[in-house]
């Protein structure tokens, strides 16, 4: 927090996260603009992309501003153990999901950062975790036609998984 009559600055961090999601959107937005927005017989590929993209890049602005008008207080340093816990089972969430699948993994991934990272109750991690694996599996599968993966091991493909 600043001290009464100090000028607040934005952490240099701050500032370079803001950068990265812009620069991170511009290029959404600009890969986009060549798989087309629009076909004739309704929205183009690029369309989706160009959205996310248009949506990042003014979620960063207005990341700035709320910066700019009161900087958050940052820590002293990093928590390494979170970073290791989240890049860790980020690649075992990539190594298993094609062994497991998209939902059982996603689900295991999300209730392992709900319940053990978060500390959330275990009916709140249950229901956003199902509500997470499965609704973004059905989501992309049935509403986007965009095929995720399923479990290799088929009793878990025989129930859906």
């Amino acid at each position: 927090m600043t001290k009464p009559g100090s000028a607040a600055r934005v952490a240099p961090s701050v500032l370079v996260g803001i950068g990265a999601f812009v620069a991170v959107g511009v290029y959404v937005l600009v890969s986009s603009l060549g798989l087309g927005l629009w076909t004739s017989l309704g929205p183009g590929p690029g369309l989706f992309p160009f959205a996310m993209g248009a949506v990042l890049v003014s979620m960063s602005i207005l990341w700035l501003v709320q910066e700019l008008r009161r900087p958050s207080e940052t820590p002293d340093g990093v928590d390494r153990g979170l970073v290791i816990a989240v890049v860790v089972s980020l690649a075992l969430l990539a190594a298993v999901m094609d062994l497991l699948g998209f939902q059982l993994s996603m689900f295991l991934f999300l209730m392992y950062h709900l319940r053990v990272r978060g500390r959330r109750t275990w009916v709140s991690s249950l229901i956003i975790a199902l509500a997470g694996s499965v609704g973004a599996f059905y989501a992309f599968n049935y509403g986007l036609n965009v095929t995720l993966p399923v479990s290799a091991f088929s009793p878990l493909n025989v129930i859906g998984l």
